[in-house]
């Protein structure tokens, strides 16, 4: 202790300090329920002189406690798993949302769907075959030609209305992408000259921390911390975000601005001050939302369309060369029983004939009543192995991404869980700090009074025996 006058600035200094501490506990816990805020805690640096003026000798034990910082309870390293975590679960979630949307679209196992088509299909050529000459018979294969080819063409017109619906998306997704990284350039300037200024810029880093776990949600993009703490972001290994600077995430083919698809594939750009960059595609390309987007258009959904136009384009071929081998009614050479166009695809999957007499049952000629033709044509064009393979095999990939999703839900649950409590406002532990605050701050106020009766009696009361 210098001095009983230098002692009231100790006792100032810790007033101020468990001040600060109250008011620092306060604002956590006022933030208990804010999505993002990091709490935080402060840090008290103990004052002490230790170059004594000159010509003196200091002899005290130090002159109170000063606030050091205020700090944000972070782990850099949580941060980035978290963010890396919860891009892979953006990617599977969007991924399994579609896809698990487009299986209930197929409507597989059912009455409705694909399979029970052909095989009514199958069964009315049977029936045709045990009497050829019956108008309803023929009437009926007729009819249930053009279910299955409904059929097809509504799988078909799912697919292509998912597909337009998910470059929509695509575009909206990569919009918001752009605003996050217009966002958090910003924020990297604002940090930089708030904390210059000697200003705490706690707020503005949780807000930059969420704009940084959003874009990997969005795009899979990496952060990295720069030496002066500004944020830096890539997608797909190239750099979107450079400090105070964001370039621009271009859809760059495959995409048009309207939603359309130009027949390119799909390829994403950024363009910058530092130059314009196409981004690798596949794995190396973006990744969450956007990345299981573009796998959707680029490799799901055209894949399982194939399947189907395949499966169109073999009935319409087997049963037109079987059809072509028989006699319709009238005893003439049957004509194509399907029109199909191999540059669309199922899509364009019509039953060709809608006279029932044009139906060639017979295997021979001059009108006899014949159902050989009938009979082998319910084996022509059979593609329900196929279809089943088909459609087992998305519901295979449906089912493997739903497990992988829960996986990585519970992964990524398990990160946010340790993030909450390094950096989540636990409210008992608040109120401890805030007693241990409120005691300190009533022992320092202690001290002062203690102080002042000190100097009452040295000023007040001194010399004044036998008065």
């Amino acid at each position: 202790m210098v001095g009983s006058f230098g002692s009231i600035s100790t006792a100032l200094s810790a007033l101020r300090y468990n001040q600060v501490a109250l008011d620092v506990a306060g604002n956590n816990i006022s933030n208990a329920s804010t999505d993002g805020f990091v709490r935080r805690r402060v840090v008290g640096e103990s004052v002490s002189s230790a170059a004594p003026a000159l010509w003196s000798r200091y002899d005290g034990h130090g002159e109170g406690v000063a606030v050091g910082e205020v700090r944000r309870l972070v782990d850099p390293l949580l941060d980035t798993r978290v963010r890396r975590e919860h891009a892979a679960l953006s990617y599977l979630e969007s991924s399994q949302a579609v896809l698990a949307r487009v299986e209930e679209g197929i409507g597989e196992p059912g009455t409705n769907g694909v399979y029970a088509a052909m095989l009514d299909f199958r069964n009315g050529w049977q029936d045709l075959a045990l009497n050829p000459g019956g108008d309803a018979a023929r009437q009926q294969v007729l009819g249930r030609a053009e279910t299955l080819a409904q059929a097809l063409r509504i799988q078909v017109s799912n697919i292509t209305g998912e597909e337009a619906d998910q470059r929509v998306h695509l575009n909206n997704v990569v919009s918001e992408i752009n605003t996050a990284a217009a966002g958090l350039a910003d924020l990297n300037q604002a940090i930089l000259v708030t904390e210059q200024n000697g200003t705490d810029a706690g707020t503005l880093r949780d807000r930059r921390d969420q704009l940084a776990l959003r874009l990997a949600e969005l795009g899979g993009a990496v952060t990295t911390v720069r030496p002066d703490g500004q944020f830096d972001v890539s997608i797909g290994g190239e750099t979107l975000v450079s400090g105070r600077e964001a370039g621009t995430f271009v859809v760059a083919s495959g995409v048009t601005p309207t939603g359309a698809a130009d027949g390119l594939p799909i390829t994403f750009r950024i363009d910058a001050s530092w130059g314009s960059t196409t981004l690798p595609t596949g794995a190396a390309g973006p990744g969450g939302e956007l990345g299981a987007v573009t796998d959707i258009l680029t490799t799901t959904l055209p894949s399982y369309r194939a399947g189907l136009d395949a499966i169109a384009a073999d009935l319409a071929a087997g049963v037109n060369a079987q059809h072509a081998l028989g006699y319709d009614a009238a005893g003439a050479a049957g004509g194509a029983f399907f029109s199909y166009d191999p540059l669309v695809g199922a899509a364009s999957l019509q039953v060709a004939i809608t006279d029932p007499a044009l139906v060639a049952a017979s295997s021979i000629t001059g009108g006899g009543r014949d159902g050989n033709n009938a009979d082998a044509l319910s084996n022509a064009g059979d593609n329900t192995g196929a279809y089943q393979r088909l459609v087992n095999g998305f519901g295979t990939q449906v089912a493997a991404l739903q497990r992988q999703t829960a996986n990585q839900t519970a992964l990524a649950g398990s990160l946010d869980n340790s993030w909450e409590q390094q950096a989540g406002v636990n409210l008992d532990e608040e109120t401890v700090n805030m007693v241990t605050a409120q005691r300190a701050y009533e022992a320092a106020a202690r001290l002062l009074t203690t102080l002042d009766e000190v100097l009452d009696t040295l000023i007040n009361r001194t010399g004044l025996v036998g008065r």
